[in-house]
């Protein structure tokens, strides 16, 4: 198989690259990385010095690709699927990247920040992330007031990085009740196919975060499919 993808289960960030692996069926293999495992982290660190995953080895062009969008942009370039995550038209593309980069910084960031002082036992002012989690929840809702999708008429690279990012960050900071459209837009990415399997897939893994009594019991229950 000509991709593997160096993970982690519960990572909000590769859960970004694979909703947008099982949005186009790309086949790959999959390397769960345990970066508490000297093993483990070496070889991610040989792969990629900075030692964050996810990574991606595409061995037929003897290539890694790091970094969430950089990977996702990757794919649409080299495999291809039916649905492009980065639309061809120029300026939608920049409308989906400007989101795809609101969802990274000013929701990813805080999110994490907020949970790594949680895992050192920090107590530190978190005042600055949470309002800016705020800020963004208010700027998705007013996005949404009339689309479907976070950047363009289809599911897209941003609504890759929306999805995880909002599933985590609700966690910590709840949406406000009059943000209607901000919580239809959860619902819409909560039930699409392949991020229902990112959250099955994480699943066994919740344990582990330090928030796990806050993400919701329909999440935290496997699904009913029949």
């Amino acid at each position: 198989m000509s991709l593997t993808l160096y993970y982690h289960p519960l990572s909000s960030f590769c859960h970004k690259v694979l909703i947008a692996l099982y949005e186009n069926t790309t086949e790959f293999e999959k390397r769960i990385i345990d970066l508490a495992n000297d093993a483990d982290r070496a070889e991610l660190q040989a792969l990629w010095p900075l030692g964050k995953f996810p990574v991606i080895r595409d061995h037929a062009r003897q290539r890694n690709v790091a970094e969430t969008t950089i990977i996702i942009e990757y794919l649409d370039r080299f495999y291809p699927g039916e649905h492009p995550l980065v639309p061809n038209d120029w300026d939608v593309a920049l409308e989906v990247r400007l989101w795809d980069r609101v969802c990274d910084h000013y929701l990813q960031t805080p999110l994490q920040q907020i949970v790594f002082d949680r895992l050192r036992d920090a107590h530190g002012d978190l005042t600055r992330e949470r309002s800016t989690l705020r800020t963004t929840y208010g700027m998705l809702d007013h996005q949404m007031a009339s689309r479907i999708w976070l950047a363009s008429a289809d599911f897209s690279l941003a609504d890759c990085a929306a999805a995880p990012a909002l599933f985590y960050a609700s966690t910590l900071e709840p949406f406000p009740d009059h943000y209607g459209h901000l919580k239809a837009y959860f619902e819409r990415l909560m039930n699409r196919p392949s991020v229902q399997r990112v959250i099955d897939e994480a699943r066994p893994w919740f344990s582990f975060y330090p928030f796990e009594e806050a993400i919701p019991e329909r999440f935290r229950q496997p699904r009913d499919n029949t």
